[in-house]
């Protein structure tokens, strides 16, 4: 995806008022991974594998976090712990104030009734409709028959489906199947939402819009929602907080806008420069020089967070320096309803920028950096 790729404007999906006191999750589970590891074993003789390794991790109830990385990084692999599809090879897990590792059979299902999936590629059955196919949890849970009719009722419309009820999925568009999958993992009142991949089969306008319904349904019923995915921008449209793992290891998480503002890792800095701005043009990354030996240009990135996002900083900048300073990618939007921006800019390389970029820095909240040299 294009660094300055935006989705487009959601579909428009009907959505209620917000339900009764009575309706399920006003408080979601808070979800813990204390020192998790997960090996796998082929064949006997083969070395395991490792999927997880040490792995800590807290989820807040409530919110909805995102865990990102690569193919193969152990994002399914965590998921499948948290309902206790696979157990940690060492450590521990604890869901709702349980230990998912150490249940009895019986109470790990009251657990998973607990928890709601969302599957990438739906997992809908063909042979029956979208009210049968969101009522399917409540028939294995022994759920009286009215109370299932008022309870898919209410799914329907929430999921924006009225007029759908009784199509099969054959007939359903790709976000409408993902609207059914969503409700259906709703049907028995979880207190934890987990997505697996759930976007990514879509296209970016249905994307935008099932992100938009998943927030709506996070801030009406609190359920805590833990997201994967591969792609930044779905971290930046709906998500509070942020883990990247990589090779079964979480390098960084924290609050989605201060990892977007201050990456660490590397493999974060570019996630993030997929959908901020501070991606480099490929040619001036190929022509970017540790030293200024020989330079014309200082190439440096500006950081603005907050009230300082909009600001005058090129003029402020080209004033503190006395030159003209030289604009080569940039872009201002918003993470979590805050403004955020990025700057790649050059100066000549024959100028001391350091005290000024310090200045700025200082005075206005920025943060920059000098990204290297081009002659």
């Amino acid at each position: 995806m294009n660094a300055l790729t935006r989705f487009p404007d959601p579909v428009a999906i009907p959505l209620p008022e917000p339900p009764p006191a009575e309706d399920p999750g006003s408080t979601g589970s808070t979800i813990l991974f204390r020192n998790v590891s997960k090996e796998f074993q082929a064949r006997d003789k083969d070395p395991a594998v490792t999927a997880l390794d040490g792995v800590d991790l807290a989820v807040p109830g409530g919110s909805i976090t995102g865990i990102i990385g690569r193919s193969g990084a152990g994002k399914s692999t965590l998921l499948r712990i948290i309902n206790g599809l696979d157990r940690p090879t060492s450590g521990s897990v604890v869901v709702d104030g349980a230990e998912v590792g150490n249940l009895e059979p019986a109470r790990l299902r009251d657990l998973r009734r607990s928890i709601g999936m969302i599957f990438q590629h739906f997992n809908l059955l063909s042979s029956r409709t979208v009210f049968d196919n969101i009522a399917l949890p409540l028939e294995l849970a022994g759920t009286p028959r009215a109370e299932i009719r008022s309870r898919v009722d209410e799914l329907i419309e929430l999921v924006g489906l009225g007029d759908k009820r009784g199509r099969y999925p054959v007939e359903l568009s790709g976000g409408q199947k993902q609207r059914v999958g969503i409700a259906r993992a709703l049907a028995t009142r979880p207190k934890v939402l987990l997505s697996d991949e759930a976007t990514s089969a879509l296209d970016p306008e249905t994307t935008r819009a099932i992100l938009a319904l998943l927030k709506r349904i996070n801030a009406l019923t609190g359920v805590t929602i833990v997201l994967i995915t591969h792609e930044m921008q779905v971290i930046k449209e709906i998500c509070d907080r942020v883990a990247v793992i990589e090779r079964g290891r979480i390098i960084e998480e924290g609050p989605v806008y201060e990892v977007f503002a201050r990456p660490r890792a590397e493999t974060t800095r570019n996630f993030v420069a997929s959908v901020t701005g501070s991606a480099l043009p490929r040619d001036l990354a190929d022509r970017l020089n540790a030293s200024p030996d020989g330079a014309g240009s200082a190439v440096i990135r500006i950081v603005f967070t907050g009230e300082h996002a909009t600001a005058p900083v090129i003029s402020r900048l080209s004033r503190s320096l006395d030159i003209d300073v030289n604009v080569l990618s940039g872009q201002v939007d918003e993470i979590g309803g805050r403004p955020f921006g990025n700057l790649i800019v050059t100066v000549p390389a024959r100028r001391d920028v350091s005290a000024a970029l310090q200045a700025l820095a200082t005075a206005h909240g920025l943060h920059t950096e000098i990204l290297g040299y081009v002659p």
